[in-house]
């Protein structure tokens, strides 16, 4: 049976409880990105067995800003108990801090990467394929929970809460009415009218520029029929990166551009999109290289050419895809 990749959720309120269509498979991958409120406490994010109260948790991720140091904790909740716990004192994701975590559902466990990086494994405690229900509680606001399975045919886009999504007398925050995040955050642009898709070409100021540590998260559809698209970091003198997976070639090219001329082209590495799939690619902006993340791996590296990162302030993407979220 095919499972087709379900749309992302937008902007949801939280808390929020929603179904995993088609439950978890092996290969699956779920990407959660959002801003951490500067006051919290803690978080989390739950994988559920039903979406009723009480209901049997096979992986909680709870990040703790209540102690020090502040730390994570992954753990299960069956038969009305939590199991023993299993933490790391690390906090990947600082308050006041835009966050990607991604969660891959293995045969044997969840590997859960944060911002791009490996963070933390934990073996099934349930089976995964009981699993249709993600809740979201806590100090956060989240922009978009998107899904990818790990072989699925293209689905043309929805409007932005589909029939799928229906509010229910015990989850009346299972469909919340669409709502831009308050100014104060700006961190997640708003979407006109939540529809699923951007406007091609597209192209958008990056607030303050790139520095070490910041991220870029893009999700959309490559088109069944497509050749190529391309993702451009510009700043005013030329194009620092170009990120360009050609489909005629079956090649992702990497470059970049000064007053107009080319530089050196990079070609090693392979090709992570597929034609007709959904996808969701980070860019980490580190001291000096971008760290690209396709669908939860590393797919390459480019060191920087245009050192001066904070003048790289402008987005573009174009080409033969449909673009569904753009998170800075």
């Amino acid at each position: 049976m095919a499972h087709y990749n379900q749309q992302p959720f937008f902007n949801p309120t939280v808390p929020f409880t929603g179904s995993i269509q088609g439950g978890l498979q092996d290969g699956k991958t779920i990407t959660i990105t959002g801003k951490v409120k500067e006051n919290t406490q803690r978080f989390h994010v739950n994988l559920q067995c039903g979406s009723r109260a009480g209901a049997d948790v096979a992986l909680h991720f709870n990040p703790r800003f209540d102690d020090y140091p502040e730390y994570v904790v992954l753990n299960t909740y069956r038969s009305s108990a939590w199991g023993t716990e299993q933490r790391k004192y690390e906090a990947p994701f600082p308050r006041g801090s835009t966050f990607t975590l991604t969660i891959m559902v293995s045969r044997e466990k969840y590997k859960l990467m944060t911002n791009g990086n490996h963070f933390m494994e934990y073996k099934h405690r349930i089976p995964f394929g009981q699993v249709d229900t993600i809740a979201v509680d806590g100090g956060v606001e989240l922009a978009s929970i998107s899904f990818q399975n790990p072989t699925a045919p293209h689905m043309p886009p929805q409007q932005a809460f589909p029939s799928y999504c229906t509010p229910t007398q015990a989850f009346p925050s299972y469909c919340p009415p669409p709502q831009a995040f308050p100014p104060q955050y700006g961190a997640f642009p708003a979407m006109p009218g939540y529809s699923p898709s951007f406007v091609i070409p597209y192209k958008a100021t990056i607030p303050g520029g790139l520095y070490a540590g910041r991220n870029i998260t893009i999700q959309g559809v490559v088109h069944p029929d497509a050749k190529r698209f391309h993702v451009n970091l510009r700043s005013q003198s030329g194009i620092a990166l170009h990120f360009n997976p050609r489909f005629d070639e079956n090649v992702v090219v990497r470059n970049n551009q000064v007053q107009g001329r080319w530089g050196t082209e990079e070609r090693s590495g392979g090709m992570p999109f597929s034609r007709g799939q959904t996808f969701t690619m980070i860019v980490i902006c580190e001291s000096h290289l971008y760290r690209i993340i396709v669908n939860g791996v590393q797919a390459f590296t480019f060191n920087h050419r245009h050192r001066n990162l904070r003048q790289i302030s402008i987005l573009e993407v174009d080409g033969n895809l449909t673009l569904t979220s753009v998170t800075f």
